[in-house]
């Protein structure tokens, strides 16, 4: 597969495709956000209920939606949907976590879709689907009943990098980073020797947000860089599953954050600093390091280079604390699933429209810069109650430009890596608002060329565990998650000394961390009889 993704569909009158005469309207809840929002905005006359995606599955599906609620944010969202999964209240189509998705299957609320998916899942739809292996359909299926249909996305895209302001590397005069010390040593000099050149002591070496871990200034990546896999299910030396986050090396990395911190190598505030007061921190030009995923570039770095043409971050691959490469963790992308509920009068609807937003974005009557990314309204895609997507997409598309670069073919380009590329070359031609699109996907300079690397040299940790959540997990996870984090955040902060680690140990396992171990090996073990 290259940037699109094709397939013999079939025609329009099979069942995958048939609209519904008359019309039917089908429950939903929503979410929109800022961003949503100001896709909006640059959309002009559409809103999030009227829309080209709504217009697209009435004018060829004969489907209607109706929202119970619309939250703003994924706070309210979480509070809104609580609520709805208390009560019974649910949509006919709902969306969900696993463990959501298990608590809606106890309480007998949602239907098998084995049967329907088989029957009405277009061969495109299908073939995405599975393009990231049997994981996400593992998790969706609950007592060897398909309770969910995955909401598929990019595993591989959630692979770590550390991103570097290479204009405050030529300022003082350093080398790209070859090893963690290295990094190490950079971060250093981001803190102290005043890369901003504002003659004050206000710059931060290194990104981190009170969540911790996460997408964007999170520290998966560093700990990585100590072999250390603090979110995933990891193999032990006698091949047991245990979990990361109790792993000696993760005290050892533990060590080394807090003598950056007491060093002031993190902003002294970041514990109470989510994701939108830390971005920031990036966009005022006050950052040199962050460790997180492909995206940053968008956001919050194009802001920073918006507000400093000079301003430049580039992607560089985890970098390891000794001679063994780093590694970086990732769990399964998917991790959102869409249920029935059991008296719908039409179940088969939800899988005709997943067909119908996979042909529109990559098949062959596919129209991607109407649907996915119009002009410069990017996000336009979340408009669409389903967003399925082929998990590979974005390599893909960096794969298609490159070899069409370097072969002199760019004209043979078609959907998402022309649209990609045209997107860098005006960028070079002088549009610095697209200049996150250059640090994305250009060839030379591209985080995907490191996501290559990645793929080529095999150099993401798995997690080890991708199946529906144990019993345990369900009524437990929240509880240890929040465990670990409070009791990493006083370490860093320098609130308990390093050693407190090994009490979190203990208590991780007292606390339903040992059962959750014994189950998970139960089902690992079972699944390769």
């Amino acid at each position: 597969m290259s940037g699109q993704v094709r397939s013999d569909a079939g025609n329009s009158a099979d069942i995958q495709t048939a609209k519904y005469d008359p019309a039917i309207t089908v429950s939903l809840v929503g979410v929109t956000d800022d961003t949503l929002e100001g896709v909006l905005a640059k959309l002009q006359g559409e809103s999030f209920e009227d829309n080209r995606w709504t217009k697209l599955y009435e004018d060829q599906l004969g489907i209607k939606f109706k929202y119970n609620w619309i939250a703003k944010g994924p706070d309210q969202f979480k509070q809104k949907m609580n609520v709805s999964l208390a009560t019974g209240d649910v949509p006919e189509f709902i969306q969900v976590d696993a463990i959501e998705l298990k608590q809606l299957q106890e309480a007998d609320l949602i239907m098998d879709l084995g049967e329907l998916y088989e029957k009405y899942a277009a061969p495109l739809t299908k073939e995405v689907l599975a393009q990231d292996g049997e994981a996400p359909f593992k998790v969706a299926t609950i007592d060897g009943k398909l309770m969910g249909l995955p909401n598929v996305r990019s595993s591989i895209d959630m692979a770590q990098f550390v991103w570097i302001r290479t204009d405050w590397l030529n300022k003082l005069g350093l080398s790209e980073p070859k090893s963690m010390d290295d990094l190490l040593d950079i971060i250093e000099a981001f803190t102290t020797q005043d890369p901003d050149g504002n003659g004050q002591n206000d710059t931060v070496g290194l990104l981190v947000q009170k969540d911790l871990f996460g997408g964007f200034a999170g520290l998966e990546g560093f700990f990585n860089a100590y072999h250390a896999y603090p979110t995933v299910w990891v193999k032990d030396e006698n091949g047991q599953i245990i979990h990361g986050s109790t792993r000696p090396e993760v005290k050892t990395a533990l060590a080394e954050l807090q003598k950056m911190y007491q060093k002031g190598q993190l902003d002294k505030e970041f514990g109470v600093k989510d994701w939108g007061k830390t971005a920031e921190t990036a966009s005022a030009g006050k950052a040199g390091v962050a460790f997180g995923q492909q995206w940053l570039s968008a956001w919050p770095f194009q802001s920073n280079h918006d507000n400093d043409p000079n301003a430049v971050w580039k992607a560089y691959p985890l970098l390891s604390i000794d001679s063994q490469p780093a590694k970086s963790e990732i769990s399964l992308g998917t991790t959102q699933y869409w249920a029935v509920r059991k008296d719908a009068a039409h179940p088969e609807a939800l899988i005709k429209m997943f067909n119908l937003y996979i042909e529109k974005n990559w098949g062959e009557t596919a129209e991607f810069d109407t649907y996915y990314l119009p002009g410069d309204a990017e996000g336009t895609w979340k408009l669409s109650p389903v967003t399925p997507e082929p998990p590979n997409k974005n390599l893909d598309a960096y794969l298609a430009i490159s070899e069409a670069t370097s072969s002199g073919s760019v004209d043979q380009l078609k959907g998402e890596a022309k649209v990609i590329l045209d997107k860098v070359i005006e960028y070079k031609s002088g549009n610095q608002g697209l200049w996150s699109w250059y640090a994305g996907s250009d060839p030379v300079e591209g985080v995907y060329r490191v996501m290559k690397q990645y793929k080529d040299q095999d150099l993401f940790q798995m997690n080890e565990f991708v199946s529906a959540p144990t019993p345990t997990m369900t009524d437990k996870s929240a509880t240890l998650t929040r465990l670990m984090n409070e009791t990493f955040m006083r370490i860093i902060l320098g609130d308990l000394k390093v050693d407190a680690f090994d009490k979190y140990v203990e208590d991780w396992n007292k606390l339903g961390g040992e059962q959750i171990t014994k189950e998970v090996n139960e089902i690992h073990k079972a699944g390769n009889k």
